[in-house]
């Protein structure tokens, strides 16, 4: 590969990753502005978002993937299930085990929130062309399945 060639692919990581962080922020921000609909705070929304994805888990399962102190988490989940968004429940194979289930009122939260989001995405995308949005769609895809590959070669060291 020739140095112009390395320098510019450098510029266009640059920019891809730049343009990544902004979309991250722009949708982050979004989320806050539609969770202020909603009664619970920006962590209670990831935890929501975890279970409803990965289904139950323990509280150092969450933990681990929100990345927060066990103890933490703990309280999140303590006014999380004051406020019925998730109960604790006795795994049905090891009864010492205590996972965090997601209840309906949780689901319902994710559900709305996760519509108005793509409510949102729609808007700004339906000012490209068509053919820009399949470009949009298929190269996100890839890079995300390349990235979560790459993610599961991480956790197998």
């Amino acid at each position: 590969m020739s140095d112009t060639t390395q320098h510019m692919n450098a510029e266009q990581v640059a920019v891809i990753e730049k343009s990544l962080r902004t979309i991250a922020d722009i949708v982050k921000q979004k989320g806050r502005e539609i969770l202020n609909e909603f009664p619970i705070t920006p962590p209670q929304f990831i935890a929501l978002q975890w279970l409803h994805e990965s289904g139950d888990m323990t509280i150092g399962e969450l933990s681990s993937k929100m990345y927060l102190a066990c103890s933490t988490t703990t309280d999140l989940i303590d006014r999380m299930e004051n406020n019925e968004l998730v109960e604790r429940v006795k795994d049905q194979k090891d009864r010492r085990v205590v996972r965090i289930h997601l209840q309906q009122k949780g689901a319902t939260i994710i559900q709305e929130v996760i519509s108005q989001r793509r409510e949102y995405l729609s808007q700004v995308l339906e000012r490209l062309p068509e053919e820009e949005v399949a470009q949009v769609e298929s190269g996100l895809l890839h890079l995300s399945n390349e990235m979560k590959r790459d993610a599961q070669t991480w956790k197998s060291f």
